[in-house]
C-alpha cells in the first residue's frame, strides 16, 4: 500500500514539476538549471562515492561502490542530447555501481545546440578508449544509459563494429530513445515526464544538419548484428514504449542476445527512483546482474 501511494505520488510530482519544463517554449539554458535541481530528488546509497576525472580526454564522473572487482561501467546520462549531466545521474550511477559491482564512468558529454551530432557520439567513443587506456579489456567494460544515452550506447556499439574494434560485454538501456523521427510514438494514457513536441526539438537541435534516420542519430535504422548481449527496460505509461519495443524486435531479428523488460504503470527512465521505489531498485537489481553476467572476470 505504501509502494502504490509513494508511485502516485512520484507520478504526479513528475507531472507537475519535470514535464512543464521539458517544452520546446523554456529556453534550453532554462531547462538545464531546472532539471538539475529537480535531479537531486535522485538519491545514491549511502557509501557511494564519487570523483571527477578526464576519461579519454573527456570530463567524467567515477562513481565506485565498495571494491567494485568486476570491472568498468561506461553509462552515457539521458536528456534528449540537450540537458543532463553526470551530476544529474548521480542517484542512477550510485545505484548501478552499487548492483553490478563496477566503477560507473559517466562522461558529460557535448550536448547540443552547442554541439549537435556527432559531438556526443565522438565524446562517448573517447571516453570509451579511456578506459580501455587505463587498461580495461572490452570484455571488462558494460556500455549502458537511459533515454537519449540508452541510443547513445547502442549507436556507439554500431561504430565501434562498424570500425572492427571490439565491442563491450553488454548493453544495458533504460527507455532507450532510438528513433529521433517521432514516427511511431507509443500514445499512453497518462505521460508524466515526456512531450512529443519536446523531444521532436531535440532531436532537430541534436541532429543539425544530418537526416534523422541516419544510424548513428537514430539505431533502429541500422543494421543491430554483431552486438552484445542487450538489456531492455521501459515503462509502460510513456512515449518510448515503442522505441523499445522496436528496438527489441530489431535486435532480435538480427540475432542479438536480447531480454525486453516492460514495467506496468512505470514511467520513463523510472529507475531514478531506486532506494525510494522497490519496482525501481528491483530494475537496477536486474540491470547489475546482467552486467555481472556478462563481464569477463
Amino acid at each position: 500500500m505504501l509502494q502504490q501511494l509513494l508511485e502516485t505520488g512520484l507520478r504526479q510530482t513528475m507531472n507537475s514539476l519535470v514535464k512543464p519544463v521539458l517544452n520546446p517554449a523554456v529556453p534550453v539554458s532554462l531547462q538545464r538549471r531546472i532539471v538539475s535541481q529537480a535531479y537531486r530528488s535522485s538519491i545514491p546509497p549511502r557509501g557511494a562515492r564519487f570523483q571527477k576525472a578526464a576519461v579519454g580526454g573527456v570530463p567524467a564522473t567515477r562513481t565506485t561502490y565498495g571494491n567494485n572487482p568486476y570491472g568498468a561501467v561506461l553509462y552515457l546520462h539521458g536528456g534528449g542530447y540537450i540537458i543532463g549531466s553526470s551530476a544529474t545521474h548521480r542517484g542512477m550511477t550510485g545505484h548501478l555501481a552499487k548492483t553490478s559491482g563496477c566503477s560507473v564512468v559517466t562522461p558529460d558529454y557535448r550536448l547540443a545546440p552547442e554541439n549537435p551530432f556527432p559531438a556526443a557520439l565522438d565524446d562517448a567513443e573517447a571516453c570509451w578508449n579511456g578506459l580501455l587506456e587505463e587498461g580495461y579489456k572490452p570484455e571488462q567494460i558494460a556500455v549502458a544509459g537511459d533515454s537519449a544515452g540508452g541510443g547513445l550506447s547502442i549507436a556507439l556499439a554500431m561504430r565501434l563494429r562498424d570500425k572492427g574494434l571490439p565491442l563491450p560485454a553488454s548493453l544495458t538501456v533504460f527507455s532507450p530513445w532510438v528513433d529521433l523521427t517521432q514516427e511511431q510514438l507509443y500514445a499512453p494514457e497518462c505521460e508524466p515526464v515526456l512531450q512529443a513536441r519536446w523531444t521532436s526539438k531535440a532531436a532537430r537541435l541534436y541532429a543539425g544538419k544530418e537526416p534523422l534516420t541516419n544510424p548513428l542519430i537514430s539505431p533502429i535504422f541500422g543494421d543491430l548484428s554483431g552486438l552484445p548481449p542487450l538489456l531492455i527496460q521501459v515503462g509502460s505509461q510513456e512515449i518510448l514504449l515503442n522505441d523499445a519495443e522496436r528496438l527489441a524486435d530489431a535486435a532480435n531479428r538480427d540475432n542479438v542476445q536480447t531480454r525486453l523488460e516492460v514495467f506496468n504503470s512505470l514511467w520513463h527512465v523510472f529507475q531514478v527512483h531506486s532506494g525510494q521505489l522497490d519496482r525501481a531498485t528491483a530494475a537496477m537489481e536486474t540491470a547489475g546482474e546482467h552486467i555481472k553476467r556478462h563481464l569477463a572476470g
